[in-house]
């Protein structure tokens, strides 16, 4: 067993014993609670009328009471450990390739990006479903765009904030587990949003107003009990307070229905501010998302805390003893929305700057992850000159590993690769390797591969076309609009670009001059790149063009069956095999 697959095995088994612990301790509690219940209502029957029955009903209410915010509590430890032993059980599923279960995705193709459509980013089996182990919408997002950022940038930074959340599994699994608490139905940019643009309608004397309220409203109580003044003057008084609360009543009804659809949204991030807050690192990238999180002069998830009791109380207003008296003696309304108000005025706009600091961390925790399911991967040494990438042992890291077939190599800048093979014997699989290793390295993650050097580049590629009835779009010109799409962004500066056998949609003779006045031009222009093709003419460009060079994936008959050994190989490749498929499949004689 590998030292990943033991890892995920004790923390599940572990975790799973820890809950059986709690499972039962649930069970008495349960038992003792309503034993506590019993014997409350049998001691103040039997004591009915006795000096006892008060310490009785104070002590039995009070055991009671503590009881059950046990049981809550112990509710949530059952719950939390559920979601660990899930965690783990979810990583042992992959590991075993096991993962076309969870979220795909699909949502953030983008059919008119550089590479998204042509490596399986996104959809069922993608990388995407295999990597992303975000809990948050917004987290997945930040994943997806980093999936689809095609400007590399920072990677070392990259790089080390990776390496620090892979070495910190149990944090990792902790803050998931915690972020899985609650499933928020309002988004969190959509509270941001509504923050930002909310307008303040309670009046600043509020503020000093109502607590007075309150203390006077006590006063002319006792005073009134006492027979000091008439009695009442505390119903004119409590007429007072209703009807100043009234004056606001459709808007506080309004905005109390907005904070409540943000309660869960604001208790999510509010646990997750403090548990980053609680967590050293080292990294820079991750440091400074901490900073985001951070407010001079009091911790924000005390802020946000605070802010979320403010949040609660106001909800008590559909309390019927609160509805009945401390609106009329306490404005309990208007006060409890002029703190909330006062809240979103200071923080409200800088609320989107924490959210997006802990989706940030979200998506890299399943990096981090990523990182240390995958010991024998490798962080590319980041270099300047001619090298673009240089790796040994590249395959794809989708393939599963007893299957995989690792290849040596290598290329330098302006040069591009033509590779040949017969069907089914590597090529594209090959192709989308070498592409998705420079989406992973650019990402910061490690890469399948080892000795990996890597100067950092755009990448470009072209695989599938599809046409388009919608947009009276044919296959053939889908494509010119994908290669005309490559040639502009080059342009913009060093690529790298992979392209499986290009223009398909037209006859074999102009496919062939096509492919390699296309090929000419991004040699002209200094690109550098794959291009797979079945096309045996496009392999004399090396005999015209030094920076061309062939190589080839074989197909090989043994015993009257296939045979591939999905080896890379210098050369051009010579054994073709569409016709043996058709005759061993009984398609032709």
């Amino acid at each position: 067993m590998s030292k990943v697959k033991q890892f995920y095995t004790q923390q599940r088994d572990k975790h799973s014993v820890h809950l059986q612990q709690v499972k039962k301790r649930l069970g008495l509690l349960a038992t003792i609670r309503l034993a506590v219940f019993v014997a409350l209502v049998a001691g103040i029957y039997f004591f009915w009328g006795q000096s006892a029955v008060f310490g009785i009903f104070v002590f039995g209410v009070t055991l009671f009471l503590y009881l059950v915010a046990r049981f809550v509590n112990l509710k949530k430890e059952k719950a939390y450990l559920e979601r660990l032993v899930a965690l783990n059980e979810t990583e042992l599923e992959v590991l075993d390739r096991k993962f076309h279960h969870l979220p795909d995705g699909r949502e953030f193709l983008q059919p008119e990006h550089p590479y998204a459509q042509d490596l399986d980013l996104f959809g069922r089996g993608s990388f995407y479903q295999y990597g992303s182990r975000t809990v948050l919408k917004q987290g997945s997002g930040v994943l997806a765009q980093l999936l689809l950022d095609d400007n590399p940038k920072d990677i070392l930074k990259k790089q080390e904030a990776i390496k620090e959340l892979a070495e910190l599994p149990e944090w990792r699994q902790h803050f998931l587990a915690l972020a899985g608490e609650t499933k928020p139905k309002i988004a969190p940019n959509v509270v941001s949003k509504w923050m930002k643009d909310h307008i303040r309608f309670t009046p600043k004397w509020v503020g000093i107003v109502a607590p007075i309220f309150v203390l006077l409203s006590i006063l002319w109580i006792i005073l009134a009990f006492l027979g000091k003044v008439p009695e009442s003057l505390v119903l004119v008084w409590y007429f007072l307070g209703l009807g100043i609360v009234g004056r606001y009543a459709k808007k506080i009804l309004s905005f109390a229905t907005k904070v409540s659809e943000a309660q869960e949204t604001i208790q999510q991030h509010q646990r997750l501010i403090s548990e980053l807050e609680g967590q050293q690192f080292t990294s820079e990238l991750l440091q400074e998302l901490q900073k985001k999180l951070e407010v001079e002069g009091e911790k924000t998830s005390k802020i946000v805390k605070r802010f979320y009791q403010d949040m609660m109380m106001l909800e008590q207003q559909q309390n019927l003893l609160i509805s009945m008296f401390a609106q009329g003696l306490g404005l309990w309304s208007l006060y409890y929305t002029y703190k909330v108000e006062s809240w979103i005025e200071k923080y409200g706009k800088v609320i989107e700057d924490w959210f997006a600091a802990i989706a940030q961390f979200d998506a890299y925790i399943s990096l981090g992850n990523y990182a240390f399911n995958h010991p024998d991967h490798t962080y590319p040494d980041l270099v300047v000159g001619d090298t673009v990438l240089m790796a040994k042992a590249v395959g794809h890291p989708l393939v599963d590993p007893k299957k995989n077939v690792l290849n040596d190599f290598e290329i330098g800048k302006g040069r591009f690769c033509i590779v040949t093979g017969a069907n089914m014997a590597g090529k594209s699989t090959f192709l989308r390797a070498v592409a998705l290793q420079i989406v992973m390295a650019n990402m910061g993650l490690p890469v399948k591969g080892k000795e990996v050097k890597y100067a950092p580049v755009r990448l470009l590629t072209s695989m599938r076309s599809s046409d388009s009835l919608a947009d009276e779009t044919s296959y053939f010109y889908a494509e010119l609009k994908r290669l005309k799409f490559i040639v502009e962004e080059l342009q913009r500066g060093n690529c790298f670009v992979v392209l499986d056998e290009i223009l398909k949609g037209t006859n074999s003779v102009d496919k062939a001059e096509g492919s390699k006045k296309f090929v000419e031009r991004l040699v002209r222009i200094g690109a550098t790149g794959l291009v797979a093709t079945h096309d045996l003419s496009l392999c004399t460009l090396s005999d015209q063009l030094s920076q061309v060079e062939n190589k080839y994936f074989d197909a090989q008959i043994v015993n009257g069956q296939l045979y591939f050994d999905y080896q890379f190989k210098e050369g051009i490749c010579q054994n073709m095999n569409a016709s043996f498929l058709l005759k061993n499949m009984g398609i032709v004689d």
